[in-house]
């Protein structure tokens, strides 16, 4: 398959998944566990939605890896790891908050976001019935209509970030936020980190940064990004733990990268 038909069936897929998702959500919403606190919480749409993707997967590629936030996964025989999020932004999904989305990616070379390249994401919103899509070399798009990010203008970047469900980390990610804001002209944090990359690639938001995304967060979103003349980068090296996420123009995120990493 090329990648612009392994986006087309990620397109496929995702639809369904996130009309099992609003199904689940109208029906009401039930916790099934917490993970690594209290605060990041699983649903048991959660663990049915990634049950449907893995099954479609099963039917359509079955000789694929298969790297999920809630099941895991692991490498195939084909070179190709499917990489999922059910339903990123868990939290408002439970809330009856309706920004939530499916994110899928599809990448060669293994499940490690340093050693993989990305050939295909999706990222679909369906309380919206926006998808944003993109494949390698051919653009991203939302709803076939080409995306390019934009540019920050003179009042500064809107920005979007997240904080970790810890409140260890609290203080650390506010006082990175208190580095960054002298360029931004306001802040957004909406809770669903494929969504501010997906708004990035849109050119709905300037730029975008976070601490500790995992990469089933990013594996799309990162892709949209790049595909509408963008930069990720996520500069520091493996070994940090709660390692920086940038989303934006090549200049916007040189800024990001300096400030965010500033001491003190």
């Amino acid at each position: 398959m090329t990648a612009a038909e392994l986006r087309d069936l990620a397109i496929d897929i995702a639809h369904e998944a996130g009309e099992l998702a609003q199904r689940r959500r109208a029906e009401g919403v039930s916790i099934a566990a917490s993970k690594s606190t209290l605060a990041d919480i699983v649903t048991e749409a959660d663990r049915e939605v990634e049950a449907l993707i893995r099954a479609r997967l099963n039917a359509e590629r079955p000789g694929d890896g298969f790297l999920g936030e809630e099941t895991g996964g692991g490498e195939g025989s084909t070179g190709i790891t499917w990489v999922v999020d059910p339903i990123d932004g868990t939290v408002n999904y439970a809330s009856g908050i309706p920004l939530y989305a499916v994110s899928i990616a599809v990448v060669e070379g293994g499940s490690d976001p340093d050693r993989w390249t990305a050939l295909a994401g999706v990222v679909r919103s369906p309380v919206l019935g926006e998808t944003f899509s993109a494949a390698r070399d051919e653009g991203a798009h939302l709803n076939g209509a080409r995306l390019r990010i934009a540019e920050p203008g003179p009042a500064g970047a809107l920005l979007a970030t997240g904080f970790g469900y810890d409140p260890r980390t609290h203080a650390g990610d506010l006082a990175m936020v208190g580095r960054v804001m002298p360029i931004a002209r306001d802040l957004r944090r909406g809770g669903s980190a494929a969504t501010d990359l997906a708004y990035v690639a849109a050119g709905r938001l300037d730029g975008y940064f976070e601490r500790g995304l995992s990469p089933w967060d990013f594996a799309a979103g990162s892709l949209l990004v790049q595909e509408a003349g963008g930069v990720f980068l996520r500069p520091e090296t493996a070994g940090v733990v709660r390692r920086l996420s940038l989303a934006g123009s090549a200049d916007l995120v040189g800024e990001l990268r300096k400030r965010a990493l500033a001491e003190g």
